[in-house]
């Protein structure tokens, strides 16, 4: 459903009690220096109309699900919710994190205006089976798991991974993900913005590393330094996800790691 025509925001949010929206234009660092205008204008444009039309339509409860890119470029880290408003975003995903955390603007301000119940989460970079692996799209996780896979199968002795590696990141797993934001869906119900994510880091040259170990990959890594590695690190405090709603992530990085990769093998003639 094309959420950017406002009729069919209408039509999605007829005689449903809850709206959980995770309609997203997304992708990786590469992805996001394209296509600015346009991630900016998707992502606004589909969150500010369906809610709306949940409000409208008497929805009696609508969860907005953001991300961690609506976070200032230099946040101290671990990211605290109240540090949300104390800077502008990383450059290259600035428009998409901006056009999602407009998303929170709305629903403080129509909880207040219309007593309309909506709440605002904000997720760490996802990752797991089913994952995109769309080479012009995918995000850090998939575009490793390709290209190692894929050198691995076909003995390319050198593989190109963007930036320096010191960057770091925070991944929480497709199912721990599903689960916070149906606690969250059930338990919390306010507009204060609440992190989901699994509370550790990792560098990006660590997280090759193992991507390496796990695919028997024993060729050169050569890091393309002219390429950005975006925002310096990622790390969340997650807290409040835990005593609001009872959320805490339970799949260990390396086993859902394990598991994406095997998913990728078993899968990926009929994905690429």
């Amino acid at each position: 459903m094309d959420l950017r025509i406002m009729d069919n925001c209408y039509k999605v949010c007829e005689n449903v009690d809850v709206v959980i929206h995770l309609a997203a234009k997304v992708g990786g660092i590469g992805f996001n220096r394209t296509y600015p205008g346009t991630l900016f204008y998707d992502n606004a444009i589909m969150g500010i109309q369906l809610m709306e039309a949940a409000r409208q339509v008497g929805v009696d409860k609508f969860v907005a699900v953001g991300t961690v890119c609506s976070y200032p470029k230099f946040t101290p880290v671990p990211f605290t919710e109240e540090d949300l408003w104390n800077g502008y975003p990383e450059d290259t995903n600035a428009p998409y994190g901006l056009a999602k955390k407009m998303l929170l603007v709305q629903s403080q301000a129509y909880r207040k205006q219309y007593g309309f119940n909506s709440i605002f989460l904000l997720p760490v970079n996802l990752y797991g089976i089913g994952d995109n692996f769309n080479e012009e799209s995918s995000h850090v996780i998939p575009a490793l798991i390709k290209k190692f896979v894929d050198a691995v199968e076909i003995g390319d002795k050198e593989v190109e991974v963007w930036g320096t590696g010191v960057a770091s990141r925070e991944f929480l797993h497709v199912e721990d993900a599903a689960e916070g934001i149906l606690l969250a869906t059930e338990k919390y119900n306010k507009s204060d913005p609440i992190n989901l994510g699994a509370g550790f880091e990792i560098k990006i040259s660590d997280l090759v590393e193992l991507i390496s170990k796990i695919t028997g990959y024993t060729g050169k890594v050569i890091w393309d330094d002219s390429k950005p590695d975006g925002q310096p690190r990622r790390c969340l405090v997650v807290s409040k996800a835990e005593s609001k709603f009872g959320f805490i992530a339970e799949v260990k990085f390396e086993e859902g790691f394990r598991d994406t990769i095997d998913w990728y093998m078993m899968h990926k003639n009929s994905i690429s």
